[in-house]
């Protein structure tokens, strides 16, 4: 990808060499070039990282499935804004079909309306929906989303009342 720029830098140039994998998450390197008007250039070697693939908490509860009938009545009004990932008996993703009502330790469930990214499109948005008094959308949160290859992780946020949980499944 080459693109103008001003004063004394005529490009900057893109370059991708490969996707040779450095660690769980970071694709490198990625070089930057810029020629200045007197035909110079400075290259930069840069890895390619996708950080919140690293630095996610996790939910890995049996009461945050969606198969887990109501026992208590969980929230997650107070959910701290941060990445998380579903694993272990939480299951291992977010449901993309609305759920039962009282299920997964809540009364109203959230799961994922729209699908979850592919890696190639990296971080979307996404909305969260409550299901609640026969309505499959009656609360919403937005979020954002990433696959990470092997999981998905969610940037979540607090939900808009009490009684409404994120949810997992397989």
């Amino acid at each position: 990808m080459e693109m103008p720029l001003c004063d004394d830098l005529r490009w900057l140039k893109l370059l991708k060499m490969g996707r040779e994998k450095t660690n769980g998450t970071c694709f490198g390197p990625i070089v930057l070039l810029v020629w200045d008007t007197r035909r110079r250039f400075s290259a930069l070697f840069l890895p390619y990282c996708k950080l919140e693939c690293e630095g996610y908490k996790v939910l890995d509860s049996a009461d945050r499935k969606n198969t887990y009938a109501l026992g208590g009545i969980a929230c997650d009004d107070e959910i701290e804004e941060a990445w998380y990932r579903f694993t272990g008996a939480a299951g291992s993703k977010m449901p993309g079909s609305p759920s039962n009502e009282k299920i997964c330790g809540t009364h109203a469930p959230g799961w994922l309306n729209g699908r979850h990214p592919s890696v190639a499109e990296g971080k979307v948005s996404r909305e969260v929906c409550f299901n609640w008094v026969g309505k499959n959308c009656f609360f919403k949160a937005n979020i954002e989303v990433r696959n990470c290859e092997s999981f998905f992780v969610y940037k979540l946020v607090k939900t808009p009342d009490c009684n409404l949980r994120y949810c997992g499944s397989d």
